[in-house]
């Protein structure tokens, strides 16, 4: 039998789903995890999410859903990280293809819930941006987690909702949320991330990469995102919280706008109406600037000196971490250099490394 757990906005989505999959139901049965190919644009040069054409190597599982397996590519320019995870993480990743909107979206999974005859069925989504209005001053990203949620609720079999980490993904705050978060199905904890730890000293994911940290008891302020935003690490954060699933689709009033969409175009243009703007147009404009950008080799000697001084910085917000991702555009590095980057501080100063994020050195 299988477990079918839905990633709400993708990415570390998926990498949550696998641990929150180990942590809830072990190795009974196997776990289905539906996710976007929608990365970072340091893994994916190109803006939104990616297609089954943008692949090679994808398995039919019916005629509305692909899954990915370890040996699937993602054709060039795209990139993806779903074929590395098939290869490290023992569960199957299913496609979505939000080119189809969300009435296509329904379909993928009426298709797929049909196929499997799943024991259970979670939507999961960490941070609990899928919790948010559409006016927040801090929401970025609501459109994935939207379609996502429109799509579930239109099934007729029970979704669970969960949501873990609320408010490690800096889009809304814990306060803003505690009255739609429901009972705590699970605390995480440092054995739970056990089946994703070789997974996060490699994906980009920063809320995931949070939520693990906690579970393993960092506590402090990290900064995330180019934009240095603060998120509190907190004892509730290792925290997963049932959701109601139709309470949440009450709040969230782009996934009621978008629930009758048949294409992504068509609900990008009500994100722009409802929350005024589209996260993929964000990308759209990122991706040009990125591209104008001129890659310099990275000096050792430069990055400690600007490491130095991006430290006592922060040390002066109170920020006590910092992931990869920040690091990397904070010190004016490309996407591409990250990895390398890391290498060379873990190397250089393993004690500052509190997997899978850069502890801020104290004050010399």
């Amino acid at each position: 039998m299988a477990r079918l757990i839905v990633a709400a906005g993708g990415g570390g989505d998926a990498v949550a789903a696998a641990m929150l999959h180990a942590a809830l139901y072990g190795d009974e049965d196997q776990a289905v995890i539906l996710t976007y190919a929608w990365d970072r644009l340091l893994i994916d040069p190109l803006p939104g999410p990616r297609r089954p054409a943008d692949f090679s190597g994808l398995k039919r599982i019916t005629p509305a859903v692909w899954s990915v397996p370890p040996q699937a590519r993602p054709i060039a320019p795209a990139g993806s990280t779903l074929p590395r995870l098939a290869a490290e993480l023992p569960a199957t990743f299913a496609l979505l293809d939000p080119y189809q909107g969300a009435i296509g979206l329904t379909r993928q999974l009426k298709s797929l819930v049909d196929y499997v005859e799943p024991k259970s069925i979670d939507l999961l989504d960490v941070g609990g941006d899928i919790l948010g209005q559409g006016d927040e001053p801090t929401l970025k990203s609501p459109l994935a987690d939207a379609l996502t949620l429109a799509a579930c609720s239109q099934l007729n079999v029970w979704v669970r909702l969960l949501v873990a980490g609320p408010g490690l993904d800096g889009e809304l705050s814990q306060e803003a949320m505690t009255s739609a978060l429901g009972p705590v199905v699970h605390t995480l904890t440092a054995q739970d991330t056990a089946s994703i730890s070789t997974v996060l000293e490699w994906h980009p994911s920063e809320a995931t990469g949070l939520l693990a940290a906690t579970a393993r008891g960092v506590r402090g302020t990290c900064e995330i995102r180019d934009a240095g935003l603060p998120v509190l690490l907190t004892d509730e954060s290792p925290a997963v919280h049932e959701v109601d699933l139709d309470d949440a689709l009450s709040r969230n009033r782009l996934a009621r706008a978008i629930m009758s969409t048949a294409n992504l175009d068509e609900a990008e243009a009500y994100s722009r109406q409802v929350c005024g703007y589209s996260e993929i147009d964000y990308e759209r404009n990122k991706a040009l600037w990125l591209n104008e950008q001129q890659p310099t080799n990275l000096d050792p000697a430069k990055i400690r000196r600007q490491l130095h001084r991006f430290e006592a910085e922060v040390r002066i917000r109170g920020v006590t971490h910092t992931t990869f991702r920040r690091l990397t555009e904070a010190l004016g590095l490309s996407g591409g250099q990250r990895d390398e980057l890391r290498q060379l501080l873990i190397a250089s100063r393993p004690e500052q490394y509190e997997a899978p994020l850069w502890r801020i050195a104290d004050e010399a």
